[in-house]
C-alpha cells in the first residue's frame, strides 16, 4: 500500500467544517504542517484562544476522518492557538456534537496566550512528579535521569520515566528498548518498560533519523499526551527526563503538571552553572520546588591506578547549591563504566547494582524522595504569556 501524503491528508480535511459551519478547516487556513512518520500523522489546528475548549469536536472530527484514512496507522491532532487567530476569527454558532458519542476531551493542547488555568491536572495513579532538568546540554542529564529512577526502583518504589524531548529522545538508547508501543482502543498507549522502568518516548513513534519540526504548541500538546494519555498504573513516582534549556517544554510542565520538584544536572565548571542557575530560577519563578542539585562528572577516577583527578574542578555545585540554599543531593564521578553502559543501554544501577556509582545514585534517590515526601502541597502559579 502506497504512503499517506501530506496531499491526502489536506484533501481529507477538507470534509471538516471550520467554526462558521461554511467553510472547511483547510480553506479556513486552520491547519498546521503535516508531519507524516511511519503511517503516523501529526498535526495542529489553530483556533481562538478563547474558544479551544468549544472546539474540541471539530479536534475529534479530524482526528476521525485521518484515522478512517487507508494506510494511517495512527494520528495525533492538537488545537492550538493565537491571538491572531482570536482576533481574527469569525464569530460562529456551536459546534456540532462530538462524533461518535465522543464527550469532549482535554488533550491539554493549550496555547501560551490561554488564560492561567485554575489548578493543575494530575495524572491518576502516579503520586509524585519528578522534572530532572539542566540548564545546557552535555552534562549527562539523561544519564542521571535514568540512574535516578532506576535508584529509587531500587529503593522499593514503583517508577516510570518521561522523555520530555521531543526533538532529541534518548531514553529508547538509554533503556534498550526497541519496537513501537501498543494502544488500547485506539487512544490510550501502553508505555514500553525495561528493568523494571515503565517509559514513554517520541522515539518509541517516530524513527531515530526522523528530523521533528514542529511549533512550540504542538510540542507542548504531544508532551501533555504522552504524559496523560498513557496506562502508566499505579506509580509511586514518574521521573521526566526534561530537554536541556527552559523552553517549551519546561514552561509547559511547570504550568500544566502539579511536579512535586525539579532536579537539576551540572557539571563543576563555571560556565554549566550559570547556566545550571538560569534553569533553577526558572523553576523558583513558577513555584516548583528545587529539590536539590547534582553535580555530575565531578572528578575522574583513572581506571589504571584509581587515582582521582578533578579535570572540571570540584565543588562548584555544592557551594551554588549553599549559596542559594537548596539541598545538595552528591557528586556523580567521570568513569568509563558510566559512558559505556549508557551507550549499551545497560544503565549502571541495574547492570552493576553493587558497584559503587550504583550506590552513589541510590544515595541520591534517597535524598530525592526524602525532599518529595517533605514538600507540602503548593497552590498553582498564575502564569500568562505575552
Amino acid at each position: 500500500m502506497a504512503d499517506v501524503t501530506k496531499e491526502q491528508v489536506l484533501e481529507t480535511l477538507k470534509t471538516v467544517r471550520g467554526p462558521d459551519l461554511e467553510h472547511d478547516i483547510v480553506e479556513l487556513g486552520m491547519v498546521s504542517d503535516v508531519f507524516i512518520s511511519d503511517g503516523k500523522v501529526y498535526f495542529s489546528i489553530t483556533v481562538p484562544a478563547d474558544r479551544a475548549k468549544e472546539l474540541e469536536p471539530m479536534r475529534l472530527a479530524a482526528e476521525r476522518v485521518i484515522k478512517e484514512m487507508p494506510g494511517v496507522k495512527g494520528a495525533l491532532v492538537t488545537l492550538t492557538a493565537d491571538k491572531k487567530a482570536a482576533a481574527a476569527a469569525p464569530a460562529a454558532r456551536p459546534a456540532p456534537n462530538p462524533p461518535h458519542g465522543h464527550a469532549g476531551h482535554d488533550h491539554g493542547a493549550h496555547a501560551p496566550q490561554q488564560p492561567p488555568r485554575a489548578g493543575k491536572i494530575g495524572v491518576p495513579g502516579i503520586g509524585a512528579i519528578i522534572a530532572v532538568a539542566s540548564g545546557k546540554g552535555g552534562v549527562g542529564k539523561s544519564t542521571t535521569a535514568v540512574n535516578l529512577a532506576l535508584g529509587l526502583l531500587a529503593n522499593g518504589l514503583r517508577v516510570g520515566i518521561l522523555d520530555a524531548d521531543i526533538y532529541g529522545p534518548s531514553m529508547p538508547r538509554l533503556l534498550k528498548i526497541s519496537g513501537r508501543p501498543t494502544q488500547i482502543d485506539g487512544r490510550i498507549i501502553n508505555p514500553m518498560e525495561n528493568y523494571g522502568l515503565k517509559v514513554m518516548s517520541m522515539g518509541f513513534l517516530v524513527d531515530e533519523e526522523t528530523a521533528m519540526i514542529w511549533r512550540g504548541p504542538m510540542v507542548q500538546s504531544a508532551l501533555l499526551q504522552m504524559l496523560r494519555e498513557v496506562a502508566w498504573g499505579e506509580l509511586d513516582v514518574l521521573v521526566v527526563d526534561m530537554p536541556p534549556g527552559t523552553g517549551d517544554a519546561q514552561l509547559t510542565m511547570a504550568q500544566q503538571v502539579p511536579l512535586a520538584g525539579a532536579v537539576i544536572v551540572s557539571t563543576p565548571q563555571d560556565l554549566a552553572l550559570i547556566d545550571a542557575r538560569k534553569g533553577l530560577n526558572m523553576f523558583r519563578k513558577v513555584e516548583v520546588p528545587v529539590l536539590g542539585i547534582v553535580e555530575n562528572m565531578s572528578y575522574f577516577i583513572a581506571p589504571d591506578t584509581g587515582t582521582r583527578y578533578d579535570i572540571f574542578g570540584h565543588g562548584g555545585a555544592r557551594k551554588e547549591a549553599e549559596r542559594i540554599g537548596v539541598p545538595f543531593l552528591g557528586e556523580v564521578p567521570l568513569t568509563m563504566n558510566i559512558r559505556e553502559t549508557s551507550d549499551a543501554g545497560t544503565p549502571l544501577v541495574a547492570s552493576e547494582p553493587n558497584g559503587v556509582v550504583a550506590g552513589i545514585y541510590r544515595g541520591i534517590a534517597a535524598k530525592v524522595w526524602e525532599q518529595v515526601v517533605g514538600q507540602s502541597q503548593r497552590p498553582a502559579p498564575a502564569i500568562v504569556f505575552e
